[in-house]
């Protein structure tokens, strides 16, 4: 368990904190994100949010000058040393072996998606130069089959929380996408930087750490996707919430759950969602919405379908980005 890392240069100390600290604000737009600074924040943040007692080590009363664990209790609790640790921690983590990573990520009590998260960083695969730039394609038949979900709304969601394609019971809900600049149907630059989707989410502030903990954890498999750097950089620019929740580093994988929303035409809505990776493309998602059956929801939603075109002005055929 105890191997030793590949001895790159560290650079100097707390450049990697000073780069979490400030939430990649100073990210230049098409430069690729820096995974071994990604690396050691993920790791300091992780162990930080952990106290002796949740891991069952004994907590003397001594004043502790770090929050949570310190590295040599994290270390004791991996099995490993704790200058191999430091290491780690320190973005050095090319030769770590997946054994050794798992191990870790048990002693962090990560979830599934933040040990992913961990692999993708310390053990990044290899793509095509251009494989992150490439236009994201949906299938035609695809985009047929949501236009038939008679009162559901659904859409298609790719990398860098990109909407690619939606339905018009999507547009009746969400608004008319249509009408937005194809760069810009972007859901994070929408909850971030549009004023109607903060009145729109009654939970605003878990709809907006939902979407950082969904770029966190796309940035970590695609760190040189110059697009997704410069939208980090936009947003880290323009929102000090997208700083301050970029900089704790929660990752999350898209799920299913409940959305409240205060809609301008039909009042509030509480609708359950779902999510469907794509299995000929995984970095595409179908998400769709519904109402418990009987529910003034349901009612809402049915009144909206029955407005139409009418209302939202978007149509069954949706331009791609």
């Amino acid at each position: 368990m105890d191997e030793q890392p590949s001895q790159e240069p560290a650079g100097q100390p707390g450049q990697a904190g000073q780069a979490g600290q400030a939430g990649q604000s100073r990210q230049e737009p098409g430069r690729p994100l820096d995974r071994r600074a990604e690396l050691s924040e993920f790791l300091r943040t992780r162990r930080a949010r952990l106290k002796p007692e949740d891991v069952g080590l004994p907590d003397f009363g001594r004043h502790r000058r770090v929050p949570g664990l310190r590295r040599e209790e994290l270390a004791q609790l991996a099995g490993v040393s704790v200058a191999y640790y430091t290491r780690l921690e320190q973005g050095n983590g090319r030769n770590v072996s997946a054994e050794v990573l798992d191990s870790i990520a048990r002693a962090l009590r990560l979830t599934g998606a933040e040990h992913a998260h961990l692999t993708h960083l310390a053990k990044p695969k290899q793509h095509k130069k251009k494989a992150s730039v490439r236009p994201q394609q949906v299938r035609v038949a695809l985009r047929e089959l949501i236009d038939t979900f008679d009162g559901v709304p659904a859409y298609v969601v790719g990398r860098r929380s990109e909407i690619l394609v939606w339905n018009r019971m999507a547009a009746a809900v969400f608004g008319d996408w249509s009408e937005v600049p194809p760069q810009e149907r972007n859901w994070a630059r929408m909850v971030f930087l549009k004023p109607e989707y903060r009145e729109l989410f009654v939970e605003w502030e878990q709809k907006a750490s939902d979407m950082v903990s969904f770029l966190r954890m796309d940035a970590g498999c695609h760190p040189d996707d110059p697009r997704l750097s410069a939208l980090v950089g936009e947003l880290s620019v323009k929102s000090e919430e997208f700083r301050r929740l970029w900089a704790a580093h929660d990752v999350k994988e898209k799920s299913h759950g409940v959305k409240r929303l205060h809609h301008p035409l039909v009042g509030e809505l509480t609708l359950s969602f779902e999510s469907f990776r794509l299995v000929d493309d995984d970095e595409q998602s179908m998400i769709t919405y519904h109402a418990e059956p009987g529910s003034p929801s349901a009612d809402a939603l049915r009144l909206l379908a029955s407005w139409g075109t009418d209302a939202t002005r978007a149509g069954t055929s949706t331009p791609q980005s």
